[in-house]
C-alpha cells in the first residue's frame, strides 16, 4: 500500500532571523522541495509555506506564522512531509518509498531473487539493493537489467547481468 505521506526531508536548523528554515532535503534536489506550497509533519499538520529557494545543497524554507528566529528554532529536527498527491514526478519514475519492498523475479525464468530493501544513488543511476536470506546483492537500474517495474502489482521483473547472483564462496 502506497503512504500518502512521504519524508521529503528534514529541518536542520534556522537562516538568518525572520523565521527561516534550512531543511536538508531527503528527495532529489532542494529545488524539487522547493516547488511544493504545503509541507506536513508526521500527524498530517499542513504547513503553508510562505517561500522557499534552494541555497547550496539545501532549501531555505519560511512557513507563513513563522516570524521570528525564536519560533523557527523550536522547529530544529522536525521532519518534513509532501502530500503524494501534489507531486507530479515525470513518466517512468517513482518514489523510492514505492520501490521498498518490492519482489524481484527474473523476467525470463520468473526465479525470485528477494526483494528491494533500499535504493541507492550513484550519481550515473541508481542501484537497487536486493535482500534475499539476508544476503544482499546489488541489481544497477539500467534499462539491459531493469526490465519492468510494476509498483501498484508490487514486482521488479530483471535480467540480470552475469556474476550478480553467483552464490559461490
Amino acid at each position: 500500500m502506497k503512504k500518502q505521506y512521504l519524508e521529503i526531508g528534514k529541518i536542520t536548523g534556522t537562516h538568518g532571523l525572520k523565521g527561516e528554515l534550512r531543511v536538508d532535503p531527503w528527495c532529489d534536489s532542494a529545488a524539487f522541495l522547493c516547488r511544493f506550497k504545503r509541507l506536513y509533519y508526521k500527524d498530517g499538520t499542513e504547513l503553508a509555506v510562505a517561500s522557499a529557494k534552494p541555497h547550496k545543497n539545501i532549501a531555505v524554507i519560511r512557513f507563513k506564522g513563522i516570524d521570528s528566529i525564536e519560533q523557527a528554532e523550536m522547529l530544529r529536527g522536525r521532519v518534513l512531509y509532501i502530500n503524494r498527491d501534489d507531486a507530479h514526478l515525470p513518466e517512468g519514475t517513482s518514489f523510492i518509498q514505492d520501490l521498498i519492498g518490492l519482489t524481484v523475479t527474473d523476467a525470463d525464468t520468473g526465479e525470485e531473487y528477494g526483494t528491494v530493501t533500499e535504493v541507492l544513488k550513484t550519481g550515473a543511476n541508481d542501484v537497487y539493493q536486493i535482500t534475499k536470506n539476508g544476503r544482499d546483492y546489488l541489481i544497477p537500474v539500467i534499462p539491459d537489467v531493469v526490465i519492468e517495474k510494476n509498483i501498484d502489482s508490487g514486482y521488479i521483473r530483471i535480467r540480470p547481468m552475469g556474476g550478480m547472483f553467483d552464490d559461490e564462496d
